[in-house]
């Protein structure tokens, strides 16, 4: 099963995802049962439709498949609980708003300890107890100066810079493969996930995202793959997932590879453990 997945184009696109496709193909492993959440950008807020049950088990998976949201940016999460109870405020994608911009983030993975990385106050505390909120919680904290001086979003290699800071720092501490959008542009750290080989779990290894870039590839208007249907009608779009969704055009990121997306198209791309390998705009 896909434990993440996102979109990002230059025009909305209207995307349905089947939950139960993805369950029925599935990877990583069935047992992500604890909980599934989708997240349609829409201006400046989002729909976000969530809930603590598998998705074999929801109606509302027949809402969302049977449902197209039209969105320039979507973020996905299915999870496995290592952390908290099964309940909805343990259920990714989390919400904060922070300088009038919603901001949305999902997290595949377990940062063990996470706490001793919190100073004793933050403006933002979670409502639940996953590692994933609290985590969500400490970079909101953390870019809450930059953003309250810029009146608006700040440069976004300011951004990008703290965002590379902090998820060195995270993936000291276990998996740490985050989705986060901040109202302007998608972040993404790909790091390391739990894989499935021989019909046996492995120990968290990379890749821990997939990506596939439509401007290298022929646009498909009816996209299709494993329970998703998203019309790619504008080659500037980007999509995200744990693994490929197809056998065409996706290609594993590097660990520790961080990203920066907006409008479908990559902006600047950096290691978090080297030098900038891609320009920000």
């Amino acid at each position: 099963m896909c434990e993440l997945f996102a979109m990002s184009s230059r025009q909305p696109s209207a995307v349905t995802y089947s939950l139960r496709e993805f369950a029925a193909n599935g990877s990583a492993l069935r047992s992500n049962r604890h909980g599934w959440g989708i997240a349609y950008t829409h201006d400046r807020d989002a729909f976000t439709i969530k809930e603590p049950l598998s998705a074999a088990d929801s109606p509302w998976v027949d809402f969302v498949a049977e449902n197209s949201v039209k969105s320039k940016c979507v973020i996905a999460h299915v999870r496995h609980a290592t952390r908290g109870a099964h309940t909805l405020e343990n259920t990714h994608p989390f919400r904060r708003v922070l300088g009038r911009q919603l901001h949305l983030f999902a997290h595949n993975g377990t940062l063990k300890d996470i706490e001793d990385a919190c100073p004793a106050a933050m403006t933002y505390a979670p409502v639940g107890e996953t590692d994933s909120e609290l985590a969500f919680c400490l970079l909101l904290d953390r870019l809450k100066p930059l953003w309250l001086e810029s009146g608006g979003p700040p440069p976004l290699a300011d951004r990008m810079g703290l965002f590379r800071a902090f998820s060195a720092e995270m993936a000291t501490l276990g998996a740490a493969n985050f989705l986060y959008f901040d109202g302007d542009a998608l972040f993404v750290h790909a790091h390391r996930r739990i894989h499935e080989e021989e019909g046996r779990p492995t120990p968290p290894k990379p890749p821990g995202l997939q990506i596939k870039d439509w401007s290298r590839s022929p646009v498909e208007p009816d996209y299709a793959p494993q329970g998703l249907r998203v019309d790619v009608h504008d080659p500037q779009t980007i999509m995200l997932a744990s693994v490929p969704l197809d056998t065409a055009g996706w290609e594993p990121l590097p660990e520790c590879t961080v990203l920066a997306i907006r409008d479908g198209a990559e902006l600047l791309r950096e290691s978090t453990t080297s030098q900038p390998v891609g320009p920000a705009l």
